[in-house]
C-alpha cells in the first residue's frame, strides 16, 4: 500500500505535537517540582497525596491544640505555685504571731500582712488565661470562680466541670481543675465533737481573726489554723502535681506528633516531590527527540516528485 505525502505529513505533525506536549509537561513538573500536576494524570497517586496531606494537617491541628493547652496549664501551674508560696508565708506569720513575746499591736501588724496575702490568694484563684477566661471556674469560664458576698464571705461560683481536649487520635487531656479541687475546703472538728466544712478563704479569714485575738481564744485559733493551712497547702500541691502530670502528657504527645509528621512528610515526599535530576535527564531526551523529529520533517517536506525527476 502506498503512503501518500499528506498521510506522512499528518503523522509527522502528530508525532511532533505529542513530543511537544510531553516536553511541556516535563517543563511544568520541573517548575513545580511535583510528580503529579493534575489528579487526572495519576488518580491513584493523587488520591494518596491528598490523603497524606489531610493526615499531616490533622497532626498540625493537634499540635496547635497542645500549644494552647500548654499555655493554659502553665498559667495554672504558676498560679498554684504562687498560692502555695503565699500559704507558706501565712504559716510563718502565724508562728511568729503565736510567740508569747508578741503584743496586741505587733499581732495587728502581722494580721495586716496576712490580710494582704489573703487578697493575693483570691486574685490568684481568679486567674485568667490569655483569652480572658477564668482558669478555675470549670466550664463557667466567663464567671469569676471566687467572689465575696455582701458580708465579705468568699464562695465558689464556678462548676465542677473538667474540660478535655483532643491532642491525638483517640487521645485527650484535661486542661483545667475546678477551683474547689485546688483551693480546697477543710473539715473542722468543733468543741462539741461535730465536724463542719470551711471554705479555703473562710479558713484563712478565721486564722487572721485568731491572730488579732488575744488570750486562749487567739492561741487555740492559731494552733487550729496552722493545721488547716497544712491541709490547704496539701490541696494546692496536689492540684499542681495534677497540672504537672497533664503538662508531661502534652510534652510526650507533642514529641509523638512531631515524629509522626516527619514520617508522613517523608512518605509524602516520595509520592509527591519530583526527582529533579531524573526529570531534567528525561526532558533532555525529549528535547533531542523533538529536534530530531523536526529535522526529519523538514527534510521530508522538501521531497517532491520533481526532485526525483531531476
Amino acid at each position: 500500500m502506498k503512503v501518500s505525502t499528506s498521510v506522512q505529513f499528518d503523522r509527522a505533525s502528530t508525532s511532533m505535537s505529542n513530543l511537544q506536549n510531553e516536553l511541556a509537561t516535563s517543563q511544568a513538573k520541573i517548575s513545580s517540582q511535583k510528580q503529579v500536576l493534575n489528579p487526572s494524570d495519576a488518580p491513584g497517586q493523587a488520591a494518596n497525596i491528598l490523603r497524606l496531606h489531610s493526615i499531616i494537617d490533622r497532626q498540625t491541628t493537634f499540635g496547635r491544640t497542645i500549644e494552647s493547652a500548654q499555655t493554659r496549664l502553665n498559667n495554672e501551674d504558676s498560679a498554684l505555685s504562687s498560692a502555695n508560696d503565699a500559704v507558706i508565708r501565712i504559716k510563718e506569720l502565724t508562728i511568729q504571731a503565736s510567740n508569747g513575746t508578741q503584743d496586741a499591736n505587733s499581732r495587728q501588724v502581722i494580721a495586716t500582712e496576712m490580710a494582704g496575702l489573703r487578697d493575693h490568694l483570691l486574685s490568684l484563684a481568679n486567674t485568667t488565661d490569655t483569652t480572658g477566661n477564668y482558669i478555675f471556674s470549670g466550664s463557667k469560664v466567663r464567671t469569676p470562680p471566687f467572689s465575696a458576698d455582701a458580708a465579705g464571705a468568699v464562695a465558689y461560683r464556678g462548676d465542677q466541670t473538667r474540660m478535655r481536649v483532643e491532642i491525638g487520635e483517640q487521645r485527650t487531656v484535661t486542661i483545667n481543675r475546678p477551683g474547689t479541687s485546688a483551693f480546697v475546703r477543710v473539715v473542722r472538728k468543733e468543741a462539741d465533737g461535730s465536724e463542719t466544712g470551711r471554705g479555703f478563704f473562710q479558713a484563712v479569714d478565721d486564722l487572721i481573726a485568731a491572730v488579732k485575738s488575744s488570750g486562749t481564744t487567739g492561741a487555740s485559733g492559731m494552733q487550729r489554723g496552722l493545721g488547716e493551712m497544712d491541709a490547704l497547702q496539701t490541696g494546692l500541691n496536689l492540684a499542681q502535681a495534677d497540672a504537672g502530670t497533664d503538662l508531661n502528657i502534652l510534652d510526650l504527645q507533642n514529641n509523638v506528633l512531631e515524629d509522626t509528621k516527619l514520617n508522613l512528610k517523608t512518605v509524602l515526599s516520595k509520592s509527591e516531590d519530583l526527582d529533579i535530576t531524573a526529570a531534567i535527564t528525561q526532558m533532555q531526551k525529549q528535547l533531542m527527540s523533538l529536534e530530531a523529529a523536526q529535522s526529519s520533517f523538514a527534510k521530508i517536506s522538501q521531497l517532491t516528485l520533481f526532485s526525483y525527476l531531476r
